[in-house]
């Protein structure tokens, strides 16, 4: 067995009609980049009815129809803020958590301990985190994932990673293993997968890969490690 086999993250979603919403890093393989990508996918019409928008280097998950929106609470948040040399990634505001606590002085694993899986019963969505720390033209990243204990969501389970960035190699976590009633939540380990150099190779295929019906918009960002230039890929299902 090979524990260090990456995989190619088209293979780990396509055929997959519901992996939930997903999050991306690590490094390309020519080490000169990171790779930030977050994704959402959704079943319900409330879901369904969103995009991403980027201001000021930050992405939110907006209505495409506000007159369409049912409950705003779990849909509508802050995906991506960079504070200083740090960029947050996650899958709800969460992020404000995070940011609020890095801004002053506290920790990734710290704000997290604040915060739960989503009240959804009885899915119990896991929250999705991850942050990249930029340092002397390099990063290392966490990522998180923070989910019921039970079926009756009476306790939360809270586990973090902590990476150094390796050549070629990312990590991909997401929330749900595959669609079910209730929808099982994702386990082990997030899944190694090989990066290579194109950002735009690494968004067609993975956005290809995912369900036609359930996936509903794809942000990538490469970050050159030397400049900090970023460059950015972004794709709403609605139009």
């Amino acid at each position: 067995m090979n524990v260090y086999k990456t995989s190619d993250i088209s293979k780990l979603t396509e055929g997959n009609s519901y992996v939930g919403r997903g999050i991306v890093i690590g490094k390309t393989a020519d080490e000169k980049k990171a790779c930030t990508a977050y994704f959402i996918m959704g079943r319900s019409a409330n879901s369904r009815n969103r995009i991403f928008t980027e201001r000021d280097g930050a992405v939110f998950t907006e209505p495409f129809d506000p007159s369409k929106v049912e409950d705003p609470s779990l849909i509508i948040y802050a995906a991506i803020r960079k504070y200083e040399n740090k960029l947050i990634v996650t899958n709800g505001d969460q992020t404000d958590t995070i940011y609020d606590f890095i801004k002053c002085g506290k920790s990734f694993t710290e704000a997290l301990e604040t915060r739960e899986f989503e009240p959804d019963m009885p899915n119990f969505t896991p929250r999705i985190s991850g942050m990249l720390t930029f340092a002397d033209n390099d990063f290392t990243y966490r990522m998180s994932i923070l989910k019921s204990a039970d079926k009756d969501g009476s306790a939360c389970s809270r586990y973090t990673f902590s990476y150094p960035a390796v050549a070629g190699v990312g990590h991909f976590l997401h929330t749900y293993v595959c669609d079910g009633d209730p929808i099982p939540t994702f386990q082990g380990e997030p899944e190694r997968i090989a990066l290579g150099n194109d950002i735009d190779e690494f968004t067609r295929s993975l956005w290809k890969s995912l369900d036609n019906d359930n996936k509903i918009s794809l942000y990538v960002r490469f970050t050159d490690l030397a400049t900090g230039e970023e460059e950015n890929r972004l794709i709403n299902k609605n139009k």
